[in-house]
């Protein structure tokens, strides 16, 4: 199972826990993970006035797929600017006709419905982003903290994000690693 790799898109205004702690989880999971900076590879400026350096430009790293999982984080602007974005589309478009893992967390799950992905499926958002995300009967909604349907996993926010990354190892690694990667994150039960 090793050689799984992963494309985090991290654009101005993400939430910064719903990106470095699945990159986090991912990595000490063995995950080769990409942090693509939907502008460039400069400093992003994330929700919260943290900056994060992404490892390459999404243009760049786009090129480098194909990926087992593309994940969007949330945040606001960050989740509109990944819903603005051509490239975003052409890069979920390319996922989801390969059946690769989608994974999206708080308001990230709006750019899947912005660009017409994951139509039919059952879906979680932040609660904030549930009557967006239901406008015209895309989706079937779910309360749950982590939704998985298919090749998509979304949830709901920051204080979600370790089940969601943990969900997402699992996915791809399998349940005894995601149960060794947990162990030591000390988390509540």
């Amino acid at each position: 199972m090793a050689g799984k790799r992963a494309l985090v898109i991290l654009s101005k205004g993400a939430e910064e826990m719903e990106t470095v702690i699945p990159v986090d989880v991912m990595r000490r999971a063995g995950i080769s993970v990409t942090v693509a900076g939907l502008m460039g590879k400069e400093p992003v400026q994330c929700s919260r006035n943290v900056v994060i350096c992404p490892d390459a430009s999404l243009e760049d790293a786009s090129k480098q797929g194909p990926y087992d999982v593309v994940l969007l984080p949330g945040g606001m602007p960050g989740a509109q600017n990944l819903a603005e974005s051509p490239v975003v589309k052409e890069v979920l478009k390319d996922q989801d006709g390969r059946k690769g893992l989608i994974a999206a967390i708080c308001a990230g799950p709006t750019a899947l419905l912005a660009h017409g992905i994951g139509y039919g499926s059952t879906v979680t958002t932040h609660p904030g982003m549930k009557e967006k995300m239901m406008a015209g009967d895309h989706y079937k909604y779910s309360e749950a903290r982590v939704q998985k349907d298919g090749h998509y996993i979304t949830s709901r926010g920051p204080g979600t994000s370790f089940e969601f990354a943990l969900t997402i190892v699992e996915e791809l690694m399998g349940a005894e690693v995601a149960a060794q990667v947990k162990a030591p994150l000390m988390l509540k039960d």
